[in-house]
């Protein structure tokens, strides 16, 4: 449970990785989760805005969860990161029926400028249905959940499959989350993912899936993750084609050397032409996002 409206917000650090359905059962079955029964949920959840998709523009999700017979409130801001690497605000808190407490969200801080004005213009937009497993661990003494997501997306007519691992940091130290994802994609092909679930409804329900734009070396690996994900959420061939034009770029970036040089080299070759990726793509992308990210931090 995170902490009430009237707390500070809580800062969730995480990192997404997107699985391919046809490893599920490698998942399942691999040593880090042997011995550590799940617990299983189904959560249905509503994402809400306005007609002219303000909380969108701003990076700001307002959702409302059906969990085990309660029904949670939450905002979440953009997450800072990349590399499937996320830190974010987040307020979540009970409320007694499935209906927006505008109340309380007026009293949250990204409510007291211009979305404020915008509360009671908010409506359901799309909507996240998906089984939940977690497995709470304990990595390298840090306390990590684990949580693996199956289900859908819907927004509008437009429908996209959830299939996606989340390592949630719960205490100790977040270099953890980067070596527990590693010993996973060493044996599981999983790779970075940087598109939240609402981000991906919203470009569903828009059929336009934009790219953010690139000059250095950690903007072009995160130039190529989002063009994955909005490729497997397309099926447009040109995001693939971008994906890969931006590991190009990246992999001949003159601003790596060494050990950074020799994983973006990896990239390019190691995903199939379906854009799925094999385990030396997920090992290296994971390894180099989190190289870009200390030298990022030490600028």
């Amino acid at each position: 449970m995170k902490e009430s409206t009237n707390a500070p917000a809580p800062t969730e650090v995480e990192l997404k990785l997107a699985l391919p359905p046809s490893q599920l059962l490698a998942l399942l079955h691999h040593s880090v989760l042997a011995g550590t029964p799940p617990v299983q949920q189904r959560l249905a959840n509503t994402y809400f805005d306005t007609p002219a998709g303000d909380l969108a523009a701003a990076r700001v999700a307002v959702r409302l969860r059906n969990i085990d017979q309660q029904v949670l409130q939450t905002v979440k801001t953009a997450g800072q990161g990349g590399g499937g690497l996320s830190s974010r605000e987040e307020w979540e808190w009970p409320v007694p029926t499935a209906d927006l407490d505008q109340a309380a969200l007026a009293k949250l801080p990204p409510f007291q400028g211009a979305l404020g004005e915008c509360i009671a213009a908010l409506r359901p937009t799309l909507s996240t249905d998906f089984t939940r497993r977690s497995w709470p661990l304990v990595w390298q003494g840090s306390h990590i959940e684990l949580v693996l997501d199956e289900g859908e997306i819907v927004c509008g007519r437009a429908r996209a499959p959830i299939c996606e691992v989340e390592l949630e940091l719960k205490a100790g130290d977040p270099a953890a989350l980067w070596t527990l994802a590693v010993e996973l994609a060493s044996d599981v092909p999983l790779r970075p993912s940087d598109t939240s679930k609402a981000a991906r409804g919203n470009a569903l329900g828009r059929q336009q899936w934009p790219l953010p734009a690139a000059t250095r070396p950690a903007e072009w690996l995160h130039r190529a993750t989002v063009a994955l994900d909005a490729y497997h959420d397309s099926q447009d061939a040109a995001h693939l084609s971008a994906a890969q034009q931006a590991l190009d770029a990246l992999a001949q970036h003159p601003q790596l050397d060494g050990a950074a040089r020799s994983e973006a080299a990896t990239l390019p070759s190691a995903l199939d032409s379906q854009g799925m990726p094999s385990t030396a793509y997920g090992v290296a992308a994971l390894n180099l996002a989190r190289r870009l990210a200390h030298e990022t931090a030490l600028r």
